[in-house]
């Protein structure tokens, strides 16, 4: 049977295996149920998700598939009404708010930044869940933010006010600050979107290069498929709350995830890089 004419069961059968197999998970979610008081149904129910160690795993999936609102509860910014969500195979619950800033960083799609501040200064903020009360700047919060600056490839900015910055820029800034809290996983939401090419592709290289060198695990929320085929070792399709599938690019990304997920009728090639050509809307 080939992967356009399986079902439903056998894709979450073959979902599962690929979880199995995937090596030790650094965020773990079972019987996972999130919502808003404003509406009656949970925006996700899912059985299962992991995030392997030591890779980039993309979420994906159409607008209102519960993307952002999975991976605010994995940040505990969204409390989940059911289920468990696990970090290095302790309940995220369990953590004390520094020392969960210490092991997981966020950054928001939406998140403000202050205009006022320098580029430094405010990479500095980074540095918040390892200070102690009315601590100072230390050696190693300033080695931290120079190495943060340097990877984000903001150094010809760090004296001017984040306010007069174009929003690629600012978003550059934004991922150094991330960077300077210096966390094991990192999670990020849509942080491409809005953004020119070229900025685009800066902020991906800044991450996988993180992955690759230091060895973060991260969690981004795309909004391009193709975009995230290219850069993801590991991709999670979600439709309608659910997690329809999980694996490598090149065993989720078909024409099946098109036209079911995305409502795209497309064909899928994979050379060195994965090509997505769509062709028209799924007639509903």
């Amino acid at each position: 049977m080939s992967q356009t004419d399986s079902t439903p069961r056998d894709r979450i059968e073959r979902r599962t295996d690929r979880q199995t197999e995937s090596g030790d998970a650094k965020l773990h979610a079972s019987d996972l149920e999130i919502g808003y008081p404003s509406l009656e149904q949970p925006v996700i129910d899912t059985d299962t998700l992991v995030i392997p160690e030591g890779e980039v795993t993309a979420l994906v999936g159409p607008n209102g598939s519960g993307k952002s609102t999975l991976l605010k509860a994995l940040a505990r910014h969204l409390d989940a009404d059911a289920g468990d969500i696990l970090l290095n195979g302790k309940a995220i619950a369990e953590y004390g708010s520094k020392e969960f800033a210490r092991e997981l960083g966020m950054l928001s799609q939406h998140g403000s930044t202050p205009g006022d501040l320098t580029v430094e200064e405010l990479v500095h903020h980074g540095r918040y869940p390892h200070k102690g009360f009315l601590e100072g700047k230390t050696m190693e919060d300033e080695e931290a933010v120079e190495r943060a600056i340097d990877l984000a490839g903001v150094d010809h900015l760090r004296e001017q006010d984040v306010g007069s910055l174009s929003g690629g820029q600012r978003q550059l800034v934004r991922i150094a600050m991330a960077l300077a809290q210096e966390t094991d996983t990192l999670l990020l939401d849509e942080p491409t979107t809005y953004l020119d090419l070229r900025h685009q592709l800066q902020v991906m290289d800044v991450i996988r290069t993180l992955n690759e060198e230091r060895g973060v695990t991260v969690c981004i929320v795309l909004h391009d498929l193709t975009q995230a085929a290219r850069f993801a070792d590991y991709l999670v399709a979600l439709r309608d709350g659910d997690i329809y599938d999980w694996g490598r690019p090149k065993d989720v990304v078909c024409e099946e995830l098109l036209a079911e997920v995305f409502g795209v009728v497309a064909s899928v090639e994979y050379g060195e890089e994965p090509r997505i050509i769509p062709k028209r809307p799924v007639d509903r």
